[in-house]
């Protein structure tokens, strides 16, 4: 199989650290060359501790769910002889408490609104198997413990 990687980097400066009010900016970088900044969600950790400019740990994980469906979705309808013109998600995590009672991202909702050219269109349940055959393949919807649902707009 394969190895991915990220290098996350995060520097102190002249923070004092221990009273918990350092910064939780800090940047992923990958190997293809592309540099995000990232930070505490501020829901979590508030103003000014956290950057609401930067990508949360949480984004990232509704919004890896959200492409890695939206790529098999894709090559499928490809494969299927489907043209498609636009995909567009509003995906959605929602976080709270397990048995447990710890923080865990509970469910997220994929809503794909795909456009497909020319007058070969799926029906609905054409659609729906499309993306239930994307959802069965999608490497990190096998991977996580919440349900992955969608719920795609026609």
């Amino acid at each position: 199989m394969s190895t991915h990687t990220a290098a996350i980097a995060w520097q102190r400066g002249e923070q004092a650290f221990v009273d918990q009010r350092y910064s939780r900016r800090h940047e992923w970088r990958f190997d293809g060359g592309a540099s995000v900044v990232a930070s505490a969600s501020p829901s979590v950790v508030p103003l000014p501790m956290s950057d609401p400019a930067g990508v949360d740990p949480e984004e990232a994980f509704v919004a890896a769910l959200s492409s890695c469906h939206m790529l098999w979705f894709l090559s499928l309808a490809a494969d299927d002889g489907w043209v498609v013109d636009a995909y567009d998600d509003a995906a959605e995590g929602r976080m709270g408490r397990d048995e447990a009672r710890r923080v865990v991202m509970q469910r997220v909702t994929l809503r794909p609104l795909v456009r497909f050219a020319g007058e070969r269109q799926p029906t609905p349940a054409q659609l729906h198997a499309l993306h239930h055959r994307a959802h069965e393949a999608c490497f990190l919807a096998n991977s996580v413990r919440c349900p992955v649902d969608c719920e795609p707009r026609l």
